[in-house]
């Protein structure tokens, strides 16, 4: 198969979807990989480095989409890219639909086969792919959120970790998977007081095994959040239905009861977010004020880590990519149900439920199309 690794597009992404190590280990199975040139520099891989490990050097993007079978990204196609994609071409990347609805009809139109990152599901509920760049964001909420409330970027000035002799700063975490643990070890290791709430009590209780003494866990519910979020100093939106938007917890009229100067991280900004004042930014202008509350929504966070994230994405998708290449899609779905649920639209048909139930389109299940 050829395999083509593009150039990312998107405003201040610096990931690339495949290391010049990934390369080699498609190569080894036989596969011809183009990447595009200049594709890996913001992660600190030269095209040197991929022609060492046996890449084909591309000029353009256009040239990469004629030639390839299956084209990798790390973010969703953008406008540019719409009238590329090609009929039965394997788009393999993180797509987000059920928060996009123009590239939808764009991948229906195209009658390409487009498999998400996301959406790739393991038989214990895990997404094996969403799990290193839930990791990052996770840790990066906290960050972020820890910088913006520095008085000189308008915070309300507190020190999440306080001093001896003064009380540390609350953190609100709503969400309980990998983005909330993640962001409640690194809260909990500043020394924050910490709430971290999920729906799911088997959740809480394996969590209140493992976590810290400083992490409080509550079962979440709309009265639980309305009452903490009027002491967050920090809260980190971490809410995920996979392939599906993001539930609304935190309304307009919450944000009056908050502090002046606190910050809403919207880790879930990706799937439309789950703050209702929530608006996709970028790293160049990563935040906005409603209401004296400082909201951090910046939808591709890992790529502000791009060396990091690069290595833990390829970590983790090369060896779905390696089995897509080595069988064809079909083959690899019939044979692993972890990539069938990654077809998320196939050859004119949307095939996972939560992006048809987003935009009222018939839905088509996998196996009629295996």
């Amino acid at each position: 198969m050829i395999v083509g690794i593009l150039k990312e597009i998107k405003a201040e992404e610096n990931r690339v979807s495949m290391t010049p190590a990934g390369v080699e280990v498609l190569k080894q199975s036989r596969h011809t990989v183009l990447v595009e040139k200049s594709a890996g520099v913001g992660s600190g891989f030269e095209d040197a480095e991929y022609v060492e490990h046996g890449a084909e050097i591309v000029a353009t993007a256009p040239e990469i989409f004629d030639r390839a079978d299956m084209v990798m990204h790390v973010k969703e196609p953008l406008l540019p890219e719409y009238n590329l994609i090609k009929k039965n071409q394997i788009v393999f990347t993180y797509l987000h639909l059920a928060a996009a609805e123009e590239l939808t009809h764009v991948l229906i139109k195209s009658d390409s086969i487009d498999i998400a990152y996301e959406t790739i599901q393991k038989t214990d509920g895990s997404l094996p792919l969403l799990t290193p760049m839930s990791e990052v964001a996770g840790r990066m909420a906290i960050q972020q959120g820890a910088k913006y409330l520095e008085m000189a970027q308008g915070g309300n000035g507190v020190l999440l970790g306080g001093v001896p002799g003064v009380d540390p700063g609350t953190v609100l975490i709503i969400g309980g998977g990998i983005v909330g643990v993640n962001a409640a070890k690194m809260a909990c290791g500043l020394g924050a007081k910490v709430y971290l709430l999920d729906k799911s009590l088997d959740r809480l209780r394996y969590l209140s095994d493992v976590m810290p003494s400083n992490c409080f866990l509550l079962m979440s519910t709309p009265a639980t959040i309305r009452e903490l979020i009027t002491r967050a100093d920090v809260v980190v939106g971490a809410v995920l239905i996979p392939g599906a938007k993001a539930p609304k917890l935190v309304t307009r009229e919450m944000l009056k009861t908050m502090k002046k100067g606190a910050v809403l991280v919207d880790v879930a900004i990706d799937q439309g977010g789950c703050f209702e004042t929530s608006k996709a930014t970028t790293h160049s202008h990563p935040i906005y004020t409603i209401d004296g509350v400082i909201h951090y929504c910046v939808a591709n966070m890992p790529g502000g880590v791009a060396k990091t994230s690069t290595l833990a994405l390829t970590n983790a998708t090369l060896p779905y990519a390696l089995e897509i290449a080595n069988k064809g899609w079909k083959r690899a779905m019939k044979e692993n149900h972890e990539i069938k649920f990654g077809a998320n639209v196939v050859n004119g048909k949307v095939t996972y439920k939560g992006v048809a139930d987003a935009f009222g389109l018939d839905y088509t299940p996998i196996d009629e199309l295996l």
